[in-house]
């Protein structure tokens, strides 16, 4: 049984008010809240065991190297890679993605070249793309989606010509909570012989991954969506692409040897990992893996989908209330207008009663200038969310409505 009351004791945060009420934390797109074993563990890091990894031969520097390897392979079997030194910590998402542009760009990118990407990308997955082409004067393509935020798939099996070098695209959309067919996204691009990387940040926490079924070449997430700190996050890739791209960052650690003339680049993962890295983070990280393992992300998959089918079902009942994404398949998070209001005001509102949602564009303007809106109120759901909360957070948006009609 999938106890909810009793998970929600493990994450301290959800036992306090905000402006005199409980807590209902909705912005889990944005970051997850931590559970206290993940904090006890970062504590523990910095008051017990605290040293720079991989340098030292005492043994405060050799337990933290043990709890920083140990993490790799709790990552390598949460998405069931293949080898543990495919795993490269780094920063998050964005610099995960920014690491394969930059580096797939300089070895790879030529004039004229092309890149695709879809139309309903974060920042972080466009941004990097369009400056890495820049540079190359290669040309950045676009799987276009229609209005209720579905791929066209047919439009993206006509983007590819031997020109074609790499396709970037997210799974799960952190605005429209459309889950992506990535599955056949993948399968395509490798029938043009094209490799191609998944922007896991919205579906790691909601999904069960699983990078050897899924056949992607790089798959790239952030801890703090999945119940970990902020400033850690996970690249992986196939190891003869990761060996194929250069040093992204040069320092300590991603050197084998080094005179003035020349260095010879370390074995990998070290070879991306340059400098001292965020080694209590990763431990940290492995510890909110272990926390999800222990839970069932299928179980986890299961009640977040009752959640959205919910939460989408009552949303609905408002007059007022348009839902921006109506994909068949969605996950996470549910984007929203109220007829007369700024999704700021709505924001605002619900803050007063304890409710916290995103407001904006998302990271993701585009989006918003394809559906002719300055933004979108969100509501975002984590395995500790509860029916009671969206009965609750419905009330007083219903009342909001009621107000700016």
């Amino acid at each position: 049984m999938y106890d909810v009351q009793s998970i929600r004791n493990d994450f301290p945060i959800l036992g306090r008010t905000v402006n005199n009420h409980p807590l209902v934390y909705f912005d889990n797109a944005a970051t997850t809240q931590k559970p206290q074993a993940v904090i006890d563990a970062i504590v523990e890091a910095y008051s017990q065991t605290n040293s720079n990894i991989h340098r030292g031969i005492h043994t405060l520097s050799q337990i933290s190297t043990t709890q920083y390897e140990q993490a790799r392979n709790i990552v390598q079997t949460f998405i069931n890679a293949p080898k543990s030194h495919e795993i490269i910590f780094t920063k998050g998402v964005t610099e995960s993605l920014n690491l394969v542009a930059q580096t797939f760009g300089e070895a790879f990118l030529h004039e004229g070249d092309e890149v695709i990407v879809s139309a309903m990308e974060h920042h972080s997955n466009l941004v990097p793309w369009q400056i890495v082409c820049a540079r190359h004067k290669a040309k950045l393509r676009f799987i276009p989606f229609n209005t209720a935020g579905v791929l066209d798939i047919e439009a993206y099996k006509n983007l590819f010509t031997e020109k074609t070098k790499f396709v970037s695209v997210v799974h799960i959309s952190n605005t429209l909570g459309t889950v992506n067919p990535i599955k056949t996204l993948i399968d395509i691009a490798h029938g043009h012989n094209v490799p191609i990387m998944i922007d896991g940040a919205q579906s790691i926490q909601h999904y069960p991954i699983d990078v050897q079924q899924l056949d992607c070449d790089f798959f790239a997430f952030s801890g703090h969506k999945v119940y970990a700190p902020t400033g850690i996050g996970v690249l992986w890739g196939k190891e003869q692409w990761l060996e194929k791209l250069p040093p992204y960052q040069g320092g300590g650690d991603m050197i084998r040897t080094v005179t003035l003339e020349k260095t010879e680049y370390n074995e990998l993962p070290f070879k991306f990992e340059a400098g001292t890295t965020n080694y209590v983070g990763a431990h940290a990280l492995g510890v909110a893996l272990q926390y999800v393992m222990n839970l069932g992300i299928e179980s986890i998959q299961k009640h977040e989908a009752e959640l959205m089918a919910y939460a989408t079902e009552k949303m609905m009942e408002i007059p007022q209330v348009t839902i921006i994404g109506t994909a068949p398949e969605k996950a996470g998070a549910i984007s929203f207008e109220v007829a007369g209001a700024h999704s700021a005001d709505i924001g605002m509102i619900l803050d007063k009663q304890g409710i916290a949602i995103r407001t904006g564009t998302h990271c993701t303007e585009p989006i918003m200038q394809f559906y002719g809106v300055p933004g979108t109120a969100r509501m975002s759901f984590g395995l500790y969310n509860t029916k009671d909360e969206i009965d609750y957070a419905v009330r007083i948006l219903s009342r909001v409505a009621a107000m700016f009609e």
